[in-house]
């Protein structure tokens, strides 16, 4: 018997050669595949589509919120009566929310059709590594887009909400509070948006780790 070792028995390395001249095959040994490595990815997968479907809907109800965030109402200073006219497209920050919320609607939309589409055909849900590079790019883009937006938002909502100190500038959500309610909803489901398109994020990582 043959063996292999630096000094050593083959007893004491634990690898055996056959004897000379004979005809036996070493086969290579097949570990058996583990049941946590065979479910991975369809919980993934699933999980994958509730985040994306998460961000849908958010996306669709800070769009469809912000819209319907329009109000008339009369301010009174020093006795004066001024008339307001709110409006969600009067300022450039809730237009960039509405149009950044479409955005992310119509790409979870289309990701989400596709995820389920690949289920129906019965086929692994992962896809290629090429496309989950792409997947991530893509959730990390609006999901930065969405957090900016909705940022940009608030700030315009808070400023409606407080005034402007040290001037006679007052807080206009008092004549218009169906328009800051309205608003404030938006931007929550904006931010939430962004939370599940961050999600998406990590579970394309972790598909790139099982590939």
């Amino acid at each position: 018997m043959g063996s292999i070792g630096n000094g050593r028995t083959g007893s004491e390395v634990g690898i055996q050669m056959p004897p000379a001249g004979s005809k036996t095959v070493l086969e290579p040994v097949v570990l058996p595949v583990t049941t946590s490595s065979v479910t991975r990815g369809p919980r993934l997968g699933m999980v994958m589509v509730v985040a994306r479907a998460a961000t849908l809907v958010m996306a669709l109800l800070s769009m469809s919120l912000m819209v319907s965030s329009k109000q008339q109402g009369t301010l009174i200073i020093f006795g004066i009566e001024i008339p307001l006219n709110a409006n969600w497209s009067f300022s450039y920050s809730l237009q960039f929310l509405v149009g950044m919320s479409a955005a992310s609607a119509a790409y979870s939309l289309a990701q989400l059709l596709i995820t389920l589409l690949t289920a129906m055909k019965k086929v692994s849900i992962i896809p290629s590594r090429r496309h989950v590079w792409l997947l991530l790019a893509g959730d990390q883009v609006f999901s930065l887009a969405m957090m900016s937006a909705g940022s940009a938002a608030a700030a315009v909502s808070n400023l409606n909400r407080t005034g402007i100190r040290h001037t006679p500038l007052p807080n206009f959500c008092k004549p218009l509070p169906h328009f800051c309610n309205f608003s404030a909803a938006s931007i929550a489901c904006a931010f939430l948006s962004c939370v599940f398109l961050a999600m998406s994020a990590v579970i394309d990582v972790i598909w790139l780790a099982s590939l």
